[in-house]
């Protein structure tokens, strides 16, 4: 388990984390989102120790992160890091050598990361000679070529096209599937809702919404059931005294209800007023849950 407990820093008057807490548990991708200037870099640089918090801690099996924990995490910078001038594979083993692995394995994970990413055939390329979406791929390869524990990973799929992004997506999940935790920060939403387990939101330097996707839905206020009857305007749900029409338009309502248990009502309403096509609650999509989160 990666916890982050009660983080508070500030930088002068300009309170930057307020308490943050939240957990990765083994095996779980955790997707760490909020707006710019949320406080998202700096909770993962506290943890790497780039930065020192004002209060709280970051444990990780129980223990307190320490130069010794953190030698056991594969981290990844929003800003690249490597070696212009150096060639892929090598700088990869150099990382990996630092992290305390031999050569032999640090050769053979170095080389396995950068086929599995495409790469192959360019390790023994400069980073400045590729373009900026395989710098990526290699950057990301340097935050996991040491076989880390941990993995915390700040924008990992920025700048990625859809194969750089299902690269990396299955390596993450291959991980995941060894027990480590996986942490990472991302504004591409659709991306974290597809891949994560759970969800932190993060606004004004304060938690304001943790938990998995389905319990975020759940504990949507706003909840919404979707009728769909084709060539039928919504007339028919505006007569309903204990509804709301959020939306009408090509024959799909959308209601908010006072009383949940009465959505067997609206179908019967429904039904009487056409053919229905489609009926169900509408669940919401994690860029209206954020939205609804940062706006509290």
């Amino acid at each position: 388990m990666l916890e982050f407990d009660g983080l508070r820093k500030s930088y002068g008057t300009n309170l930057v984390l307020d308490d943050v807490s939240f957990a990765v548990a083994p095996g779980q991708m955790y997707g760490f989102c909020g707006a710019n200037g949320a406080g998202k870099t700096t909770t993962m640089r506290i943890a790497l120790g780039l930065a020192r918090a004002d209060a709280g801690q970051v444990r990780w099996a129980g223990r307190t992160v320490d130069l010794e924990v953190r030698r056991r995490i594969g981290y990844m910078p929003e800003e690249r890091g490597l070696y212009p001038k150096m060639p892929a594979a090598e700088q990869l083993e150099y990382f990996a050598r630092l992290h305390g692995m031999n050569a032999a394995a640090a050769k053979k994970s170095a080389a396995e990361l950068l086929d599995g990413m495409g790469l192959g055939e360019r390790s023994k390329d400069a980073l400045e000679k590729l373009s900026l979406g395989n710098q990526q791929r290699v950057q990301l390869a340097a935050a996991l070529v040491s076989n880390p524990d941990v993995l915390i990973l700040d924008e990992p799929f920025s700048g990625l096209d859809p194969t750089g992004v299902d690269a990396l997506a299955g390596n993450l999940a291959e991980r995941r599937s060894r027990g480590v935790p996986v942490l990472f920060s991302s504004h591409q939403l659709d991306l974290v809702e597809r891949l994560c387990d759970a969800v932190g939101i993060l606004a004004g330097g304060k938690m304001v919404a943790s938990g998995t996707v389905d319990q975020l839905r759940e504990r949507e206020a706003d909840r919404q059931l979707r009728v769909v009857i084709p060539g039928c305007d919504g007339g028919w749900a505006r007569e309903l005294d204990f509804a709301h029409v959020a939306s009408d338009r090509d024959g799909e309502v959308l209601l908010q209800l006072d009383d949940p248990s009465r959505d067997q009502d609206v179908l019967s309403a429904a039904m009487a007023a056409g053919s229905v096509a489609q009926f169900g609650w509408r669940q919401p999509t994690l860029v209206e849950i954020f939205r609804e989160a940062v706006a509290a």
